[in-house]
């Protein structure tokens, strides 16, 4: 046998009484019985009024039943007077100081009130008729039954007003009704054990009534404690990787850096297969990185949402070109289509591209052979932006829960293990916080299709700043050619960032400060792109120094490097047309840019 919690009560423990119920509950259900016992009083002065027209018809002088009743018409004023001073008293005092205070005294106004009711038998028995008696006292019946269940959430009060009321009524039955006891008896005495038992089934409807909402309220408290431990544990969470981002993001953004530029400098065969395996390690920490982080971004609630016009197309394209490294290296093809003219739709710029981006980085992750296809197509008048593959595909009875944060099916298991299912739960944070719709549709092991639909835009609408050149393809950077500035305050970022120019034959000069910047600046240096980090040690702003060097070197292009989740100076400097590469920095990305931004290669 299992031992009882002695926090619970046993199964075979009696069922909850009176006493059972919280000091609090006690005083409310007293209350109402008090409230009953007032209304009472007031019911007795509506009902004398016609006995007392009946007796004076009958001949009889009503002066005793008049007194009877003014005495519950003064009886009404005293009781209610009382039972506001009861309900001051419940709101100033503690539970189980108005139970002891007050308790006696309604136990003492149920009494007189009872009580009160045998006066009319004592006064018009030897006068009145049999049915002017028989009247009254079925009239008090119903009376006492109606307050066998309005007063007995407090049973001992009921029965203060039970036993002195009816319990007087029956030992006059021989004096009210002479000649007609013998029967008239039995029926009161019957009357009594009826209402007794009833009151009793009453009162524990009441009681049990009373444990269920206190336990309702019981539980009500815990689910609240529970849901402000987890809000408040969520919210930990995301302050956490808010502010730690971007010293968590640095190791990451210099080993993605570093493994390539080994990878391109090894001369042994035997290592290709371990660094290329190191590299989708990489590449893979980095995906599930960004997804983590980019989902505690969104769940937080912090974004804001800037609904404006973007060029569908162009965005497409430059998704395409980011990626398009990534696919020949996984031997799949990537194609886009794209209208002849412009697609325009309302969007969040930042959002549409990072759901985009994680389509994409999916599509490719789970498509062995075959290609991807990227299409902005017409829709119901307005256009939606289509991600293809010849991938794995999803069984239909996933669905509804692929959108989910950490789903995976059985089928993407066995194709990649490094995923955690949160990449298409971004896309889904992503387009409701857009308003854009959403869904999918595929064919197990034959591939899938997924959509974003976002609200249609007029060509008018698209402001200068969002239209986006025609990409360039990346291909592999010029050797020989281009000179970076890359301003850094972390010394490991620094050198792989020195490493992987090298490897890329590019020329790189890194530095810690915006002062050695300005001061390679002024000695003549003149490099064709400039990278800078927004969070110097220095307390400089990235972004501000930015803009100098940029304001320096007109015929250079540069980009603010950061691995911050929110930052208001990075929102500014992408509304300014500034690109702002998130850490850690994919190197086919970085490729892209670099192709797009460096001259080309002398022609001999």
């Amino acid at each position: 046998m299992s031992e009882q919690d002695p926090a619970r009560p046993a199964a075979t423990d009696r069922a909850p009484g009176y006493a059972d119920i919280s000091p609090a509950r006690r005083v409310g259900l007293l209350e109402v019985a008090f409230a009953r016992i007032n209304y009472g009083f007031g019911a007795m002065v509506v009902v004398s009024l016609p006995f007392i027209a009946w007796y004076a018809r009958l001949g009889q002088n009503p002066f005793g039943l008049v007194l009877w009743s003014a005495w519950y018409f003064v009886g009404f004023w005293v009781v209610r007077w009382l039972y506001r001073r009861y309900q001051r008293a419940c709101a100033r005092d503690a539970a189980d100081v108005v139970l002891r205070r007050w308790s006696p005294l309604i136990h003492g106004v149920a009494l007189v009130y009872g009580a009160s009711m045998a006066v009319p038998p004592l006064l018009t028995a030897a006068h009145a008729t049999f049915e002017f008696q028989l009247l009254y006292l079925v009239t008090i019946a119903a009376i006492v039954a109606s307050n066998s269940v309005h007063a007995s959430p407090v049973l001992s009060v009921f029965r203060c007003f039970f036993l002195s009321g009816w319990g007087s009524l029956t030992l006059l039955v021989p004096y009210s009704f002479p000649g007609h006891g013998y029967y008239v008896m039995p029926l009161a005495m019957i009357y009594i054990l009826t209402i007794l038992r009833h009151s009793a089934i009453s009162l524990r409807f009441f009681v049990q009534n009373v444990v269920l909402q206190e336990e309702a309220a019981r539980l009500a408290e815990d689910f609240r404690q529970a849901k402000e431990q987890a809000e408040r544990a969520l919210y930990d969470k995301h302050l956490f990787l808010t502010t730690a981002s971007h010293d968590l993001r640095q190791p990451v953004h210099a080993m993605g850096f570093l493994v390539e530029s080994i990878s391109r400098s090894n001369r042994d065969r035997a290592l290709d297969t371990a660094l290329a395996d190191l590299r989708e390690s990489v590449h893979s920490a980095t995906q599930m990185f960004d997804a983590l982080l980019d989902l505690s971004r969104i769940e937080s609630g912090r974004v804001q949402v800037r609904s404006e016009a973007v060029d569908l197309a162009g965005m497409i394209a430059h998704v395409a070109a980011v990626f398009r490294e990534e696919a020949r290296d996984r031997g799949l093809a990537l194609r886009v289509h794209l209208p002849p003219g412009q697609a325009i739709a309302i969007a969040d710029a930042t959002l549409l591209r990072q759901a985009l981006n994680n389509l994409l980085h999916n599509a490719l992750r789970y498509t062995r052979r075959g290609g991807i296809l990227l299409a902005v197509r017409r829709r119901g008048g307005s256009w939606r932006c289509e991600v293809w593959d010849t991938g794995i595909g999803i069984a239909m009875r996933d669905g509804n829960a692929i959108f989910s944060p950490f789903f995976r099916n059985a089928h993407a298991w066995g194709i990649d293990s490094a995923g955690h299912g949160l990449g298409l739960a971004v896309v889904a944070r992503c387009c409701a916080m857009m308003g854009a719709r959403h869904g999918f549709r595929s064919r197990e092991g034959r591939g899938s299709c997924f959509w974003i639909h976002p609200e249609a835009g007029e060509p008018a609408t698209l402001p200068a700043s969002v239209r986006l050149a025609d990409p360039v393809a990346p291909g592999a950077v010029p050797h020989g050619m281009g000179t970076c500035l890359v301003v850094d305050d972390d010394p490991l970022v620094r050198s792989a960032w020195q490493t992987l120019m090298q490897s890329w034959g590019l020329q790189a000069t890194c530095v810690e400060s915006g002062g050695q910047a300005l001061h390679l600046i002024e000695s003549g240096f003149r490099p064709d792109v400039v990278f800078c980090d927004q969070r110097l040690r220095s307390g400089e702003s990235g972004f501000e120094l930015l803009c100098e060097l940029l304001g320096r070197l007109p015929e250079a292009n540069g980009a603010m490097i950061s691995g911050e989740l929110d930052s208001a100076e990075l929102g500014h400097a992408q509304e300014q047309g500034y690109l702002v590469l998130r850490k850690p920095v994919e190197t086919a990305e970085l490729q892209a840019v670099l192709g797009c931004w460096l001259p080309p290669p002398a022609r001999t």
